[in-house]
């Protein structure tokens, strides 16, 4: 979680100064916006906690291979976003997002500290492109998928300031 941690406060610290406006303004046509990203971010981490949560009430242990996770990085290779965690067009307060972004962070960790890391280890959840991903890999991946989307964002604040 300290991987999480440090790259949720750089997030935070990326967008801390922009306004309400500067976040929901479209600044390239077909691309997310800042609020977007922020709240796929939140939707993410909400669906990640929860399919943690789901399989480790199930009774099935399913374990999988380590798989190189960091890469989710790399933004060479574009991913489509699940409509499950696709952001809406709604205008969004950064305090809202933020706000957001806390409780869902709260919950992940809340979950982390009560589970066994054998349960983690020995269970997994499909990923898009990684495959299986056993539950201990999910956790980073949360921070590695922050990462990739705050490179994405200090690409769209320099465009709000050139």
């Amino acid at each position: 979680m300290e991987t999480n941690k440090r790259f949720r406060e750089e997030l935070l610290n990326s967008v801390g100064t922009l306004t309400d406006e500067q976040i929901n303004l479209q600044i390239e046509e077909g691309r997310w916006t800042i609020a977007q990203i922020l709240e796929h971010l939140y939707l993410m981490e909400t669906s990640i906690t929860k399919a943690i949560v789901e399989v480790l009430g199930s009774g099935e242990s399913q374990p999988a291979e380590d798989k190189p996770i960091h890469l989710a990085v790399n933004r060479a290779h574009r991913v489509e976003a699940p409509i499950f965690v696709t952001p809406s067009d709604d205008y969004k307060t950064l305090h809202e997002l933020t706000e957001k972004l806390t409780s869902s962070r709260q919950l992940l960790i809340s979950i982390v500290n009560t589970a066994e890391e054998d349960q983690l280890k020995q269970k997994s959840y499909p990923h898009p492109v990684f495959g299986r991903l056993s539950l201990f890999q999910w956790i980073p991946f949360v921070g590695y998928h922050e990462k990739r989307h705050l490179e994405q964002i200090e690409e769209l604040k320099a465009k709000l300031i050139n």
